[in-house]
């Protein structure tokens, strides 16, 4: 039985591929280490939000199945392989990843609240992230956007409610067309605050993060992203 009212996605790019933005500032290796740092540590405070029941993380990454698989109340489901009609990789797959775990969620609790979270969001507040999907909860469906306002973090849906996953250039205004609310949250929010540029990753080392991710981000430390 489920005890909290949501079931949330969380996509993972394999590793392997991931961060290709911060080629310049890290090394393959620790572009690696540091999306699977950063997923897990998104995972654990997803986990610790009260109002979430499940997990179900979508990833073609084999630690993060690995790690992720470990966790109690997380299901791991594999990448879907792009069909003979549908374009490789980027954004396509991603997408394909999140209507694959939302189908998912559905099957296993049609009753719930379900969310897709970005799995790059270090320093979630697992307490912040409960407060906006209970705002979440007053709308059928409802989207957070990114710090620029462009991408998106969180995508919601009410029970019964379809998702059409948009993510891509522009998607907070393509999820917002699609009929999701767009969230009242603070810029400087945690949530709001995904790593994908060298920008990106230098406001987190100012920010400061603990867990995995700052662990890692100590032993790499000094970056070059000035």
């Amino acid at each position: 039985m489920l005890v909290g009212r949501w079931v949330v996605v969380v996509p993972v790019k394999d590793a392997r591929r991931g961060k290709s933005r911060l080629a310049d500032v890290l090394e393959p290796g620790a572009r690696a280490a540091l999306v699977r740092a950063m997923a897990l540590d998104t995972v654990d405070a997803v986990l610790a939000a009260p109002r979430v029941a499940r997990v179900v993380v979508v990833t073609a990454d084999p630690e993060v199945t690995a790690a992720a698989g470990a966790l109690r109340r997380v299901r791991v489901l594999p990448e879907p392989a792009a069909g003979a009609a549908d374009p490789p990789g980027g954004w396509h797959a991603l997408n394909r990843a999140v209507a694959a775990g939302v189908a998912a969620a559905r099957a296993e609790a049609p009753t719930a609240h379900a969310g897709v979270l970005l799995g790059d969001l270090p320093g979630l507040d697992p307490a912040e992230l409960d407060a906006v999907l209970g705002d979440a909860e007053a709308h059928p469906l409802a989207v957070l956007p990114d710090a620029d306002g462009t991408g998106t973090t969180l995508l919601t849906a009410a029970p019964g409610a379809g998702v059409e996953p948009r993510f891509g250039g522009g998607s907070a205004a393509a999820h917002a067309a699609a009929g999701h609310v767009v969230l009242d949250v603070p810029a400087g929010s945690a949530l709001r605050h995904d790593v994908d540029v060298p920008a990106d990753l230098a406001a987190l080392a100012a920010r400061g993060v603990e867990g995995r991710t700052g662990a890692l981000l100590r032993r790499l430390a000094p970056l070059p992203l000035d």
